[in-house]
């Protein structure tokens, strides 16, 4: 008991180092990294985040840009040709009326286009919240505008930004405009005019800020030179850039961000944005020098994570908590394997080999003791084994033996049978032949007169009793392997008439049975031919005709030809008693008899499908006819 006292104690002390010096490193090494790699996962995913939603917009943007260029350009063309003033007045308010993203449309003539109107004359129509307006501009300097100078200098169709004025016309949209532009022209080739449509930038920075991915963020638009076009800081619009009040000192990302916006480039970055740590996505706008990036604080980006933070201190203390209670549990499993051996000794003593002891992994004292049990125990099963597996083979042998001498006997019992069935039908047809020989012999010494009709007769009986040893003889033959084996590779690729094979079947069997009548009918033409074995076919159906004459009334025997999509059908049916139901499943049993004491060997139906299937082909009994048996046997073509 002391000494078992001293292992224990050892035994606790060492396994509670180990586990305290190990596990608490760990422990807080992995609460660290894991800390750490959730930051980089937040980052990563804030930024798969906020591109979704900029290419998301970006999009949107583009296909509202691309149906104000494809409305302009649709209707330049019909400008052109019609180029009058109440023409344009119209061709603005529908462009704008049918076309829900067009804010506003003008069409701006060159000086003294129409002497009527004076130096000026502008149809305009806008989009106000409840309605559409259209009105012909004061007179006013728009020539040196520069929604009207770009496209009328570039010669070709753009896109503008500029702030509109307000305060210089009646009738104008508030705020930042972008403007596609395209050039009218006379039919002589000269500049006629300015058509353009209008699309509400403040309108639609209201619009893009409805949807964010955090709380804070916002979206804001450049232009070539850096000028803010979209900023939720209104008073920035066109008046400042992206580098104004940048420092590129203490903040040369910003100036590297401006630098990679306005050269038309796509990323995301890190950037200090009015002192606010801020992560910018961005993408240029297609077919314009314009570029727009999403701005997300840093502060909600890592909202989350900050989170963790709470989580933290109460995982340190419950992690701590559970090291201690791992100490405890595993100095008490290192005690309990000595109490399991003690229990699983004692059964063993009681006879029970049913036990299971595992091996240990452990070096120590309580590691070797289990594992020389567990060997022990091993070996006692192995050798336990052994004799149960020796009984167990002699027990499997004495079955298949016993099983062997059944099937011995049942064989023995068969072949008696079939001697004693082939004798007997053998001797019958002999005994005939024999006797009507004697009759001959003895009419001959006698002199006894024989008339012809009895000696036709007994020269008819003698042949149909050749015959049929003759047949008995055959089937005996095809139903050895040495002469199919001898036979299934010769000739089999002859190419046989169906119908002419048919018809010598059928004379075969009217020479065996005179007064038999067989009805032939055939679907196919004389020219259908197979590719077969002439000798197989001939005899399966020769057997079939000669069932049907021997067991049915004779008279109403159909042999019939048909084809489907693959097969030639040689249909043989009769109106005879039939086949039972409950002796189908072995007509095509060798040696099997649905009577015991019917002539025949039992060998007719199972040769006949033995030399279908040998053809590719099959034979079946047709069990939905009910009037007596008909058979059909298929060979492929």
């Amino acid at each position: 008991m002391f000494n078992l006292m001293n292992i224990r104690k050892s035994l606790s002390t060492k396994l509670s180092l180990a586990i305290l010096v190990f596990a608490v490193p760990i422990f807080f090494i992995s609460l660290g990294i894991l800390f750490m790699q959730s930051r980089h996962m937040i980052r990563r995913e804030a930024t798969i985040r906020a591109n979704s939603v900029l290419t998301t917009k970006i999009q949107r943007i583009s296909r509202h840009m691309m149906t104000i260029e494809t409305a302009t350009n649709a209707y330049s063309q019909i400008v052109e040709e019609s180029f009058q003033p109440d023409s344009l007045l119209a061709f603005t308010q529908r462009i704008v009326f049918l076309n829900s993203h067009i804010d506003g449309c003008s069409i701006s003539a060159e000086p003294d286009m129409f002497p009527k109107y004076g130096l000026h004359f502008s149809a305009y129509t806008v989009r106000r919240p409840d309605s559409i307006e259209t009105v012909i501009e004061k007179p006013y300097d728009y020539f040196n505008k520069i929604w009207y100078k770009t496209p009328a200098q570039k010669h070709h169709a753009c896109w503008v930004v500029y702030y509109d004025e307000s305060d210089s016309l009646e009738l104008t949209l508030d705020g930042m405009i972008a403007s596609y532009g395209r050039p009218l022209h006379r039919p002589d080739g000269r500049l006629a005019g300015i058509i353009s449509t209008d699309l509400s930038l403040l309108r639609f920075s209201k619009y893009m800020s409805e949807e964010k991915p955090y709380p804070n963020s916002y979206f804001m638009m450049i232009d070539e030179a850096g000028r803010f076009l979209i900023h939720p800081d209104s008073t920035r619009l066109f008046t400042q850039t992206i580098y104004s009040g940048a420092d590129p000192t203490h903040n040369p990302e910003l100036f590297a961000l401006g630098h990679e916006m306005t050269e038309g480039n796509q990323g995301n970055m890190m950037v200090d944005i009015d002192g606010v740590r801020c992560l910018v996505c961005y993408q240029p706008i297609r077919g314009t020098d314009w570029s727009m990036a999403i701005v997300c604080p840093d502060s909600d980006v890592l909202d989350d994570y900050y989170q963790l933070t709470y989580v933290l201190i109460p995982l340190l203390f419950f992690g701590l908590l559970l090291i201690i209670l791992l100490c405890y549990h595993t100095v008490g499993q290192a005690i309990r394997p000595l109490n399991e051996l003690l229990d699983k000794s004692q059964m063993i003593a009681s006879g029970n080999m049913e036990v299971h002891i595992p091996r240990s992994p452990r070096e120590d004292v309580v590691g070797r003791l289990q594992n020389s049990f567990a060997t022990m125990l091993q070996s006692l099963n192995f050798h336990m084994g052994s004799v149960r597996y020796t009984s167990g083979q002699m027990r499997e042998r004495n079955e298949e033996l016993a099983k062997a001498t059944l099937k011995v006997q049942e064989a023995e019992r068969q072949k008696t049978a079939f001697i004693q069935n082939v004798s007997h039908q053998i001797r019958t047809p002999l005994n005939i032949i024999m006797g009507f020989s004697q009759v001959l012999s003895d009419s001959q010494t006698l002199g006894a007169g024989i008339s012809e009709e009895e000696m036709k007769s007994i020269t008819s009986t003698m042949d149909h009793s050749a015959k049929t040893l003759s047949r008995m003889v055959l089937m005996l033959y095809d139903s050895s392997d040495s002469a199919r084996s001898l036979e299934r590779y010769n000739n089999n690729q002859e190419v046989v008439s169906v119908n002419q094979v048919a018809e010598e079947a059928i004379d075969f069997t009217q020479k065996h049975y005179p007064s038999l009548s067989i009805a032939f009918m055939s679907e196919l033409p004389d020219s259908f031919t197979l590719q077969t074995n002439s000798l197989y076919l001939m005899r399966a159906l020769r057997e079939l005709l000669y069932n049907s004459g021997k067991y049915s009334d004779g008279q109403h025997v159909t042999f019939r030809i048909t084809k489907t999509d693959t097969n030639v059908r040689f249909i043989v049916q009769d109106t005879g008693p039939g086949i039972p139901e409950s002796h189908r499943d072995g007509i095509f049993k060798f040696f099997a008899k649905v009577d015991d004491l019917s002539e025949g060997l039992g060998l007719g139906l199972p040769l006949a499908k033995s030399h279908a299937q040998h053809l590719g082909g099959d034979l079946t009994l047709d069990s939905s006819y009910h009037d007596g048996c008909r058979f059909i046997f298929e060979l492929p073509f």
